[in-house]
């Protein structure tokens, strides 16, 4: 693919309401993400064959770096076991399973992780008292991603 050609596709794409476009053609593979107001290209080049010459595809900068990683949480973090949807009750105006100060007991339920439309109840895989509520209502988490701080 040419230059001229993925700068058009950038531009298309920044200028659009669409978030990401991916274009697979017999000279390789483009994949345009709209990142904030600034569109990213990756581009992957064809496979190469050992008779035919080898074509390169320019790619756009790459994405700035992500900000730094947040200082270890002290006590015991409860992370995200899947990606989805986090809430802290089981229904808009409910209460709330767990606050910070709350006491919890091994296996009691602190969240909800929506995941595909199904609702999966998270529990306290330690006891103690919640410190820190690491994620804001409705945000989505990442596998991995800690949820609480539990002392």
């Amino acid at each position: 693919m040419d230059l001229r050609k993925l700068k058009t596709l950038i531009d298309l794409v920044s200028e659009s309401s669409i978030s990401e476009l991916e274009i697979t053609e017999a000279d390789g593979k483009v994949r345009i993400v709209k990142a904030g107001a600034q569109p990213v290209a990756y581009a992957q080049p064809a496979p190469v064959v050992a008779a035919a010459p080898a074509t390169v595809v320019a790619a756009a900068p790459a994405a700035p770096a992500a900000p730094a990683e947040p200082p270890a949480e002290t006590g015991h973090v409860v992370k995200s076991p899947m990606v989805g949807t986090f809430y802290r009750a089981s229904s808009p105006g409910a209460k709330a399973f767990a606050e910070v100060g709350d006491q919890v007991k091994e296996g009691q339920a602190i969240c909800i992780i929506e995941a595909m439309k199904i609702m999966n109840e998270i529990e306290a895989d330690k006891a103690g008292t919640i410190t820190k509520i690491l994620v804001e209502n409705g945000q989505a988490v990442e596998f991995g991603q800690p949820l609480f701080v539990i002392e």
